[in-house]
């Protein structure tokens, strides 16, 4: 079933949703990582279950949500995230958060909104800063989607583990690219480095936590000392991969994605 669009109104203004499927079973509400956009979910939409029930759009000061005013912080994309949820699912829903969108997928589970079913969480940005994230370190990040060569940058020292495909490597660029200044720097600056653990023990529902193997950014030691003890119920499984495993490995993310559907059934 192809997808279709619709507006929901967020504070400051509204976003635009993509919406697809419907079919039985708990929709997905896909949160992208920080430089990412709806599309950064294309491969792995593509590749769940025919009528899978899918949400996505641009976080707030991303791509088409560019315009929409601050403040960017984590709890007002976490409001944003919830509200989508709220308007354009009517039965349960579980979330799919992918790095910075994992983080903010905690912070809405924390809330225990009705109908969240479970949590899945790509490469996600763990609820307790690690060591490594130093005030050295994001000051430096801030700057890494400055231009298209230090995107591209990015993405073959730190982001990858191998390289993307020609158009999928250039629809990152632009989508790293196509941000409000002060979005872009927020979560490097501020919203890494927030501790969220009192929050995320508030989760009540299942979680799974896909990681990749050769991930530079959230390695799987990171996430089993500083996600695991703080997520109630969280299992950690790898795939082969570098940090952008949507783009990398979309058919190890939807059928992980898959396994964690059938459990929450069983």
């Amino acid at each position: 079933m192809p997808e279709s669009t619709r507006v929901v109104a967020v504070a400051g203004g509204s976003v635009t949703v993509r919406t697809g499927g419907g079919g039985g079973g708990p929709a997905l509400v896909f949160a992208h990582y920080w430089g990412g956009s709806a599309g950064t979910w294309d491969e792995v939409v593509r590749r769940l279950a025919p009528g899978r029930a899918t949400v996505r759009f641009d976080q707030r000061g991303w791509g088409t949500s560019r315009e929409l005013p601050g403040p960017y912080r984590l709890e007002r994309l976490a409001d944003d995230l919830a509200r989508v949820a709220e308007e354009c699912v009517t039965g349960p829903f579980v979330l799919v958060g992918h790095s910075m969108g994992g983080k903010v997928a905690q912070l809405v589970a924390a809330r225990r909104p009705a109908g969240l079913a479970g949590v899945f969480l790509v490469a996600p940005a763990p609820p307790r800063p690690p060591a490594a994230v130093t005030e050295e370190y994001r000051e430096a990040l801030s700057h890494a989607y400055d231009s298209p060569e230090s995107v591209g940058h990015a993405l073959d020292q730190v982001l990858t583990a191998g390289p993307l495909p020609g158009p999928v490597r250039e629809a990152v660029v632009r989508d790293s690219l196509a941000a409000s200044d002060e979005a872009r720097t927020e979560w490097p600056l501020r919203g890494i480095a927030q501790d969220i653990t009192e929050a995320a023990r508030h989760i009540e529902v299942p979680v799974a936590v896909l990681a990749g193997r050769e991930d530079k950014v959230e390695p799987p030691a990171v996430l089993r000392a500083c996600l695991l003890p703080y997520v109630p119920h969280a299992t950690l499984a790898t795939v082969p991969g570098g940090h952008l495993l949507p783009l990398e490995a979309p058919e190890a993310v939807a059928g992980a994605s898959a396994g964690f559907l059938a459990g929450l059934r069983g």
